[in-house]
Formats: C-alpha cells, structure tokens, sequence
C-alpha cells in the first residue's frame, strides 16, 4: 500500500508555491513611494480646488438662508452627522472652510500628513452631508480615496514629514523604507478605480445606446452638459460612435490595471487617463474627471518614477529640484521649530523615562501595544474594507449581497460602490429650468436668472447654470423623489430676489423644460415643460408636500 505524504513533504512542495503567489500578488499591489507623494498633493490640491468652488454658493447650498436650511435637512434626512450642521450662519460655515483649506495645504505639503489626511476626510464627509443634493460620483470617488490615503505612507517621500525625519533620525513610518509599499491598503486604493469602471461597465451593458455606439453622440447633443470642445464634436458623428466603443472597451479592459505591473499597467493608466482629460475638455462634470486622475497616480509604478527621474537628470533640472528640496527643508525646519509638542524621548539609555526602573518597562510595554495595535489597524481594518468594497460592488449589479453589519459600516463611512454614471442610459435631452416671478407693482422677472423671462430654449443652455453644482441640484429637485425640495427652492428665490432687490416679488412659479434632439440630424425629436411648484412668496415656509 502506497503511504500518503508526509505533512512535511507537503509543505515542501507547497512552499515554492506560494512563495511565488505571494511575489505575484506584491508586485500588483505595490505602490511606488514617489506615486503616493504625488497623490498626497494631488488630493491636497483637489480639496483646496473643491473647496474654494464650492465657496463661491456657500450662503445658497450650506447655510440656513439657502435652499436647505437645517430645520428642512433634519426634518428630511434621518441621520445627519455634520459639523457644517451646527450652525447655519455664513461666518461659521465660511470658518470651517477657512480651516479644512488649512488642512488641506498640509496634505499637500505632506506636514503632519496622515493626520492631514484624516481630518481632511471627515471634514469633507461633514461638508458633503449637509447637502446631499449637490452630490456628484467626483464627491465620493475623492471621499474615498482620501480614506485609502489613511492607511498609506503619504508623507514619506517629497514632504515636510519625510525632512524633518531625516534631520532628527526620527523614526520612519511604517511601510516607508523600501521603494513601493504593498499592503492592503495599497491593493484598495488600487481596487477603488478598478470596481468603479467595472462596476458602470456592467450598469452600461443594460443600455441600448452603449452597445449600439450611440451613447457619446446624445451626451453630447445634452447643451447642459457641454463646453468647450464639447460644442464642437457633434459635427463628428463617427468620431463620437468610435468613442463609445472606445470607452467601453477601456471599462471592460480595467482589471488589467491590477494584472498588468510596471510599463503595460502604466501605459494602460494613461488610455484612461487620457479619456478623463477629454471628459474635462468636452462636459461640464465638476472635479470628477481630475479626481479620475489623481486616482491613476498610484498605478505609476516603479520603473516608470525610475525613467522619470533619469529624464530629469538628463535634460538638467536636477539643480532646480535640488533647490525645491533645500527649501522644503528650511520649510520643515522652521515648521519643526514651531511645532509645541515636545520631542518623543527614547526608549533606550538611561532617561527619565527610559532606562532600566518600572516606569521605563511600562513605557516599553506601552510603546510595543501601541505599536501593535496601529499594526492591527492599518492591516485588518484596510482588509476589511478590500472585502467590503468588493461585495458592494457585486451588489450593486445583481450578484449578491452584503451582509447587513457590513452596509450599515459602508454607510457610515460613504463607500457604497454604487457607480451609475451615465448608466445604463446616457442624458439624451437638453435641461434648463425657468422660475417666472411676479413682481409687487407688476410685471415678470425670471428669479433664478434675474433675466426677462422665457419658456424657450437658450442659445447656450450651459450659461443658464451658474455652477455644475447648481445644475446637480435643479436636476435632483425636479426628480419625482424630491418633491420636497421644490418648495424649498422657491422659498429661497424668493427671499434671495427680495433682499437684493428693491422691487419685492410675490409669487414664483418654477419650471422644468428639456428638448430633445436627434445627434444625428439636428431634428428635435420631443420636448415639454412642466411646472414644478407654484410658490407664494408671501405665505410660511413649507416644509413638505
């Protein structure tokens, strides 16, 4: 009788085995270090960026004299976990943006950079909950990420952190001292992108026009949407359906930015990439399409940085980078100077709280928790979340479901991987809305536009929108889920009209219009108006209908 393996021999075999499956599976989750400084300014840059557009409607969609004062968002949303919430005045929501732009700079100058990074995340979960309805896929795409960025080494190359390190011999952060970093935290920032574009190129599969080639040329025939170049392509239909298909090859092509490494993934990156740069150039989407972008940084890998900084040290500015790098050491010099928290003493020698006595052990004993237990949480709670984000994705198309714990922690936390845009059906019609005011001694006046009013299609519908925010929000108001928010809408025109106008108006009416037309014959195909709410200026505040 043959005799089985012994357990030795077994793991003999098996260990070549795994070995080599553990080396696979590294080299797809590492992430360069320089790619991670690059990423910690870009999410830096985009914070301030968001910020300072959202600013420019801070009274309007954060305050209570806006279109969602706080009495509505309680009464309409069960939850609300928001510091902008706590005071609907101007003066403290404008502070609390004065101090997540500081926040953000340090981010972006990687000082203090994984508290940076934390505060700037809840900061920006806080913002964007007190307004739902100006919410877009950038919003959360940049929530989330900034949430991978916790987890990783964001200061160890390039930043006030990683100088002031080498001028005191400090410690290093953990992760930090080779080239590339690959945990589970890298693999899930890596796999944020990845489940976003599988996951709307499954949602997109349900629509004719995808499959068809049609969907590009009816986005962009949508005058609301367009800009830019974005006026102009309509005239190229076949480069349009060329478009389509190319967009969705490139989304059914996404699991190879995880397969491939080095150049190929790169060179794959850049295919999307570039496609996000024609977005920002075409549509009017806010953030969204840089977001995209700075999400692609950390696919860069290795011996693309290496190639990089062989062309600088080729073409000469490699004295000017030297120059950058002396000053952000003077930077982080004087930062160091500033800083009021005392220096961490050492655990060895001889020291008051070193040394051989109790007190010495119990620091020791301290440390060694402390430093297991930040071990545990940048290990399983990243794994955790890997998990999570996965099985929300399967989810959200059909092929399964999280467990109740696990959706309760994905929206706590906003990471439900719900990615729909422009899925299963493209925008196919032009929208702009009309809010006809009376005035008190008579006649018209368009409210929302201070402009004479008119039912008919604008020349350019895109500048009848003063923000993409603002027509986030029209859009969301004149859902059928929203109902609510229409009288909110019009109480806030009307008390907007009225304090920046001597002319006092008394009644609104506010409209929805769309056309539709043919992107390939210019034809209008359908077209409506309806009327969303007529308002009296002069009545209570409503909060429902």
């Amino acid at each position: 009788m043959a005799r089985s393996p012994s357990v030795a021999a077994v793991r003999s075999r098996l260990a070549p085995v795994v070995r080599r499956l553990s080396v696979a599976v590294a080299a797809r989750a590492a992430v360069d270090l320089r790619a991670l400084a690059a990423f910690r300014v870009g999410l830096g840059a985009l914070l301030i960026a968001d910020l300072l557009r959202r600013s420019r409607s801070l009274s309007a969609f954060y305050t209570d004299a806006g279109v969602l004062p706080r009495r509505a968002l309680f009464a309409d949303y069960s939850e609300v976990y928001s510091l902008h919430a706590l005071s609907g005045e101007p003066w403290a929501v404008a502070s609390l943006f004065a101090v997540a732009g500081v926040v953000a700079l340090a981010l972006a100058v990687g000082y203090r950079t994984r508290l940076a990074t934390v505060v700037s995340w809840l900061l920006l979960l806080s913002l964007q909950a007190r307004n739902p309805m100006v919410l877009n896929a950038g919003d959360s795409l940049l929530a989330m990420l900034l949430f991978w960025g916790a987890f990783l080494p964001l200061g160890a190359r390039w930043s006030v952190d990683s100088v002031r390190q080498d001028d005191t011999g400090g410690e290093a952060e953990p992760g930090s001292r080779g080239p590339a970093v690959a945990t589970f935290a890298s693999t899930g920032v890596l796999l944020q992108l990845l489940v976003m574009y599988a996951t709307n190129a499954l949602h997109k599969l349900e629509g004719d026009l995808w499959t068809s080639g049609e969907a590009v040329a009816y986005v962009m025939q949508a005058d609301h949407f367009t800009y830019h170049l974005g006026n102009l392509l309509p005239q190229f239909p076949a480069l349009l359906r060329a478009a389509t298909f190319a967009w969705i090859a490139l989304l059914f092509a996404s699991p190879l930015l995880v397969v491939l490494t080095g150049v190929p993934r790169a060179a794959l990156a850049s295919l999307f990439v570039g496609m996000h740069l024609g977005m920002a150039a075409t549509m009017r989407i806010d953030l969204f399409p840089v977001v995209s972008v700075v999400g692609f940084v950390p696919f860069f890998q290795t011996p693309v940085w290496d190639a990089a900084e062989r062309g600088l040290d080729r073409f000469g500015p490699s004295g000017v980078v030297a120059r950058w790098r002396a000053r952000l050491g003077s930077a982080g010099g004087t930062l160091a100077s500033l800083d009021p928290s005392p220096p961490s003493p050492r655990l060895g020698g001889h020291g008051r709280l070193g040394g051989h006595g109790r007190l010495g052990g119990l620091r020791n004993g301290l440390s060694a928790g402390v430093g297991a237990g930040r071990t545990v949480l940048s290990t399983a709670l990243p794994a955790v979340f890997v998990a999570l984000i996965l099985l929300s994705s399967a989810a959200s198309v059909g092929y399964g479901e999280v467990p109740d714990r696990g959706e309760e922690v994905l929206d706590t936390v906003e990471m439900d991987q719900h990615w729909q845009m422009f899925a299963p059906d493209p925008v196919r019609t032009t929208r702009w809305f009309a809010a006809p005011g009376a005035l008190e001694h008579g006649g018209e006046r368009d409210v929302l536009r201070d402009a004479a009013v008119s039912l008919d299609r604008p020349p350019d519908v895109d500048v009848t929108y003063p923000t993409a925010r603002w027509r986030k929000y029209l859009s969301n108001v004149g859902s059928t889920d929203n109902e609510r928010h229409r009288s909110y809408l019009a109480n806030y025109l009307c008390a907007e009209w009225n304090r920046t106008h001597a002319t006092a108006v008394e009644n609104v009416t506010v409209y929805r219009l769309y056309e539709r037309t043919d992107p390939y014959n210019g034809t209008v195909t359908a077209a409506n108006e309806f009327e969303l709410i007529e308002y009296d200026c002069s009545g209570a505040f409503v909060q429902n209908e």
